[in-house]
């Protein structure tokens, strides 16, 4: 598509006798040029589609600040920011000393516990062999028979608190959740934290996706066979695969937008979260019309638009200018509403400075 500024108004002044006889033989010298080369197109009914440009932002399907389960002095910190993790890999470890005696107490206490309920059960024993002859009363049977089930009983209560220290005391080394990359450090070595205080913050760098808010009167259009194009600067501009994941409702009621979420063909992109990117999704409109490619199109400072046209006599081609009235563009064609008929063939390449009427040689078609 080009822009064309109407040459500026010059004064005629009279014209000298030599001056005269140039006039008189420019039609001469312009018919003796050969006629310029063009490149021409046909123009076809085709499927008008409507593009929608998006702008919007890579992001990860997984950001955690990561915090500790367990209070703690921290004794040592494994990572820094910027450093590639994989899951289950420490990042942050806080002093054992006191959790590690607590757990040989428990411990002790299991084993004490354990002792005792072996000797309530050769109590029971005995209390069992004399009552066969007789030799002890029955309640004292039945009292030997309850103690042995709270001696159990306690060695099970005993045993969940040495299970429980245990897990606490494996808590004391904070772990990746998910493979990712340290964004932020929050603590370092010799810091008391409480349970629930952030450490690290880790962003996952796999399954990236691209989310761009939309408009909502595109909502009902939009889905997951909607051809899409993405491009990013990280990459120079260049155009990458991708498919349309989702379509995420209304999440912000002021701006009256939805979030178009973008799946990448391509795992392995050099991009991170947090960088720009651009979207052209492609819609149907449901209808058909004239296109020509968006390079026959001239426009005017005055607002005009027009083509050139191509007509053949014999062996001899020459071109006509016409105003149309244009629609949507996609895919570098442009819809023609008004002024051309499928099938007419319009110049794309050589039509800046051409003129009504004028010959020109036909070197290509797009």
């Amino acid at each position: 598509m080009r822009t064309v500024c109407p040459p500026p108004v010059r004064r005629l002044v009279s014209p000298s006798r030599v001056g005269l006889a140039l006039l008189l033989l420019l039609p001469a010298l312009a018919a003796a040029q050969p006629a310029p080369p063009v490149t021409v197109a046909t123009a076809e009914t085709a499927p008008i589609i409507e593009e929608v440009r998006l702008t919007g932002t890579v992001t990860s399907p997984d950001v955690a600040r990561v915090s500790a389960a367990v209070g703690g002095q921290v004794a040592e910190v494994h990572v820094d920011s910027g450093d590639r993790i994989a899951a289950g890999d420490p990042l942050v470890t806080l002093d054992r000393e006191l959790g590690e005696l607590a757990l040989r107490r428990e411990r002790a206490a299991v084993a004490e516990a354990k002792a005792e309920l072996a000797d309530a059960r050769r109590r029971l024993a005995e209390a069992e062999r004399l009552a066969r002859d007789q030799n002890i009363p029955a309640s004292e049977v039945r009292s030997r028979e309850a103690e042995v089930q709270a001696r159990q009983a306690a060695l099970q209560r005993l045993r969940a608190a040495a299970e429980h220290q245990a897990a606490e005391l494996r808590r004391h080394s904070v772990k990746a959740p998910f493979a990712g990359v340290v964004s932020r450090k929050h603590t370092a070595p010799g810091e008391w934290i409480d349970p629930g205080t952030a450490v690290v913050e880790l962003v996952a760098m796999a399954g990236l996706r691209l989310d761009f808010p939309a408009p909502q009167a595109y909502y009902p259009r939009i889905d997951g066979d909607t051809p899409v194009t993405v491009t990013l600067a990280a990459l120079g501009g260049r155009s990458v695969p991708a498919r349309v994941g989702a379509t995420i409702p209304v999440s912000d009621p002021e701006a009256r937008t939805f979030t178009v979420r973008v799946h990448p063909e391509a795992d392995d992109l050099p991009i991170t979260p947090g960088m720009s990117a651009t979207a052209v999704l492609r819609l149907e409109t449901g209808r058909e019309g004239v296109v020509v490619p968006r390079d026959a199109l001239i426009r005017y400072p005055d607002g005009r638009v027009t083509v050139w046209t191509v007509a053949r006599d014999g062996d001899q081609a020459t071109v006509r200018e016409r105003q149309v009235g244009t629609g949507l563009s996609f895919a570098g064609q442009v819809e023609i509403r008004d002024g051309l008929a499928a099938g007419a063939r319009v110049v794309t390449r050589g039509n800046e400075a051409l003129e009504p009427g004028q010959a020109v040689r036909i070197t290509g078609e797009e």
